[in-house]
């Protein structure tokens, strides 16, 4: 097959953005965000922004002296929280983003868990009044086992809370009504809800565990989903170190032929 784009695909938890940044560094790419909330500005512990992630320290072997080099992307803190995005708005940024990275040399990584984002890109939906071009993707899912991934997401989201995610939500609550944070869902709802009094703590922890469990969910069902409506995914072990991941992918791609040169 060939290729003008890579898409880093997976439900949340699986490392997503560690694999695409690294990936990008390789390759000399960018990686461009398909995340429905890491688009909102303030929106930074509650959506998963890592945006340490993009930032690889490397130690010379021969001198032990570090270097770190940034990984660009974009789609992220585009719009103010509060703000209705829509799936053509995505289409749209998107295709100026690939545009700027294409016309630089670079490759465009696609990186995300925002199933419909992510189709609405690779199978070319006719939202709006322009016509969306028709991208060949190499197509790579994170596969984790449910167990695993449940743990990763029970971690994670305690780890959140000690990052600062209640004060994080208390801040966007002067920007913006309750009501439309709760709208954004997860995280951004049941910490509004216990804020605004309607949930205790515990509750309110217990509820939004559940909550992500079922997302994620949802997110493979819809992945799944692609596949059936004709998008291949290849699917590579999540759990591998990530330098294999890296190389597993550079293999692919090396296999298959970019049409960017």
């Amino acid at each position: 097959m060939s290729y003008d784009l890579i898409t880093i695909l997976g439900p949340t938890a699986c490392g997503k953005t560690t694999v695409a940044a690294h990936l990008a560094k390789r390759l000399d790419g960018e990686v461009i965000s398909a995340d429905s909330r890491q688009l909102y500005r303030g929106m930074t512990i509650g959506s998963g922004k890592d945006l340490k992630d993009y930032h690889i320290t490397e130690t010379d072997p021969a001198t032990g002296a570090t270097h770190t080099t940034e990984v660009p992307y974009h789609l992220i803190d585009i719009r103010d929280c509060g703000y209705r995005f829509n799936v053509y708005e995505f289409q749209c940024e998107f295709m100026k983003a690939y545009m700027d990275i294409k016309a630089r040399g670079k490759l465009p990584i696609l990186c995300g868990g925002t199933g419909l984002y992510i189709e609405s890109v690779l199978k070319a939906y006719e939202l709006g009044s322009v016509g969306i071009p028709h991208y060949t993707s190499l197509t790579i899912g994170l596969e984790i086992s449910r167990e695993l991934r449940r743990q990763r997401i029970t971690d994670r989201l305690y780890a959140r809370m000690e990052e600062g995610m209640v004060d994080e939500v208390r801040t966007l609550l002067t920007q913006v009504t309750p009501d439309r944070l709760i709208r954004y869902g997860l995280e951004y709802k049941f910490v509004t809800l216990y804020l605004i009094g309607q949930l205790s703590y515990d509750e309110m922890l217990r509820q939004l565990e559940i909550a992500i469990h079922q997302f994620a969910k949802r997110q493979m069902t819809w992945f799944r989903g692609m596949e059936q409506r004709g998008t291949h995914i290849e699917w590579i072990d999540a759990t591998l170190p990530i330098e294999e991941k890296v190389e597993a992918i550079v293999k692919r791609a090396a296999e298959a032929k970019s049409t960017l040169t």
